[in-house]
């Protein structure tokens, strides 16, 4: 373009036209078509349009064609048409239609891949997964990523979520994580599951949907909501009370184990000690575990040698992760826990997870604790809530229903400190 052409192109009177028309051009495709209306024009303008259209623009208002116009300039103006004309005075056009038709086909392509990566995993076979993927499909915090970032966000979570949610199992025995450990598996990085990043925000919904619960909107309650899923915030706050474990390995941290054992010292682990020490123990090595931290806190008052893990009321991350690796190591379990319905549904997790005997725990057990409670007028604590059934003996619930008391460890205290003499 001459330099005549492009000062005649560029007079201020001319302005608001190649705005209108830009703006119009962007949304058509690119293509010239319509009209476009320039209303309260000054005189320069109208000036410059008459020059430039060829016909005389006399009021304050002009309607414009833009086919005409776009053969005006091929014909006499510039030599070529109004989308080169507007790129040439820059800035470069976007086809906002093509803009888009490319976002909502890249939109179509991201759950296309999501929801071909759920369906190869174990995810598949929940219900709650389809309402998760629904959910981020009408939620905008994924679909305002880029499309690269979305389609690797979202199969990181169903990865992640792959790990945790196991195919349906009637007695499903899901791994316990640290969270860093989690998230290096499904992102390469310790932090990809930090509080704030989208990854965990799609991974605690659908945590929150498999739990039937409401998704959280705080720190504790997050926390919360991982360590329901087995997966503990961090490695270090968390921990598992102990008394008693001697594991044969050659290192500080073992021999620091049998030395606070013979000493008659409970010993709180963390999860990050756990996964440094090797709890090779004895073969035919019993663990004793109960549910309260008083029967520990007893067994090392009376010196008690026998090996003893507490739940401490719930069996957190850090509780299983011991367990897990007692287990591996070729050791026997016996359970002890609160004769009330939250303590027999934790019992049934810990005996079916690791083929656990009961530990004083049948009908005879609580009917003859109940019985004692009675006879030395011990005040009693009426049993509520529903029922729940004891995997190990069908005649507990029924026996623990028609007396009607709940029993805490503490009534059976004298009778467990005998059993690990």
């Amino acid at each position: 373009m001459d330099a005549e052409t492009l000062a005649f192109l560029t007079r201020p009177g001319l302005t608001r036209l190649w705005t209108a028309a830009r703006t119009r051009l962007e949304r058509n495709g690119l293509r010239p078509t319509g009209t476009t209306r320039l209303q309260h024009l000054d005189a320069p303008e109208r000036e410059a349009l008459s020059l430039l259209l060829a016909r005389p623009v006399t009021g304050p208002t002009a309607t414009i064609s833009l086919p005409d116009l776009d053969a005006r300039l091929h014909a006499s103006v510039a030599g070529r048409g109004l989308a080169a004309i507007l790129e040439a005075l820059g800035p470069p056009l976007t086809d906002r239609r093509a803009v888009r038709d490319a976002a909502a086909a890249e939109r179509v392509r991201v759950w296309s891949t999501a929801r071909t990566e759920l369906e190869s995993t174990s995810l598949s076979s929940h219900p709650w997964t389809e309402r998760w993927l629904e959910d981020l499909g009408r939620g905008g915090t994924l679909t305002r990523q880029v499309p690269h970032t979305a389609t690797t966000v979202v199969t990181q979570a169903i990865r992640t979520l792959a790990t945790l949610f196991p195919a349906t199992d009637p007695h499903p025995t899901p791994a316990a994580w640290g969270r860093g450990e989690l998230a290096t598996v499904a992102t390469g990085s310790a932090h990809g599951l930090d509080d704030g990043t989208l990854l965990s925000r799609l991974v605690l919904r659908g945590i929150a949907l498999a739990h039937d619960t409401e998704f959280p909107t705080d720190a504790p309650a997050r926390r919360a909501l991982w360590r329901m899923a087995l997966v503990t915030p961090d490695e270090v706050s968390s921990t598992v009370l102990t008394h008693g474990l001697r594991p044969t390995g050659g290192t500080w941290r073992e021999a620091a184990l049998r030395e606070r054992a013979d000493h008659h010292l409970e010993t709180h682990v963390t999860l990050r000690e756990l996964r440094a020490l090797s709890l090779e123990m004895p073969p035919g090595t019993r663990i004793h575990v109960c549910e309260n931290p008083r029967v520990i806190e007893a067994a090392a008052d009376t010196g008690r040698p026998a090996p003893l893990v507490c739940t401490s009321g719930s069996a957190t991350t850090v509780v299983l992760t011991l367990l897990d690796a007692l287990a591996a190591a070729g050791c026997t379990f016996a359970y002890h826990g609160d004769f009330d319905w939250p303590g027999i549904a934790l019992a049934n997790r810990i005996t079916q997870r690791y083929d656990a005997a009961p530990w004083r725990m049948r009908a005879a057990d609580y009917e003859y604790l109940a019985t004692r409670a009675q006879v030395r007028g011990t005040p009693t604590i009426p049993l509520t809530g529903p029922p729940t059934e004891a995997a190990w003996d069908p005649e507990l619930a029924p026996t623990m229903t028609a007396v009607g008391i709940a029993l805490h460890e503490e009534a059976a205290l004298d009778l467990l400190l005998e059993d690990l003499g």
